[in-house]
């Protein structure tokens, strides 16, 4: 029973923390989607996984609300890619959130209750 709770909380937890993996990845350089899905995986070491599909949703979607750009760059084979990068206003978003959201479990009481 509790590996079945501890699966289902986890999927919930993973769905709601692609936002953050992408806005990291990008954070570090601007990439495809290949190569976002790809930096997820590895920097996760693989505890998070996603589709190219949720990746373009995403993308999409933070395109519409200028968190996200992209630039279009020729490559050796097929189509121009799309390499996406943050914008001021998805930096300073991403800033903000990890401020509120991440460093708090840097804090020695949180991190105490978190070993015990």
């Amino acid at each position: 029973m509790v590996d079945e709770l501890l699966n289902a909380w986890e999927e919930t937890y993973k769905k709601g923390q692609l936002t953050f993996w992408v806005f990291l990845a990008l954070k570090e350089s601007s990439k495809c989607v290949e190569e976002i899905k790809e930096f997820v995986e590895k920097t996760s070491d693989g505890a998070m996984c996603c589709e190219e599909q949720s990746l373009y949703r995403n993308l999409r979607k933070f395109q519409h609300l200028d968190i996200v750009s992209y630039d279009s760059k020729r490559v050796s084979k097929g189509p121009d890619r799309k390499y996406y990068y943050l914008t001021d206003m998805g930096k300073e978003l991403f800033r903000r959130f990890v401020e509120r959201n991440i460093m708090i479990f840097t804090k020695e009481s949180i991190n105490n209750l978190l070993i015990k």
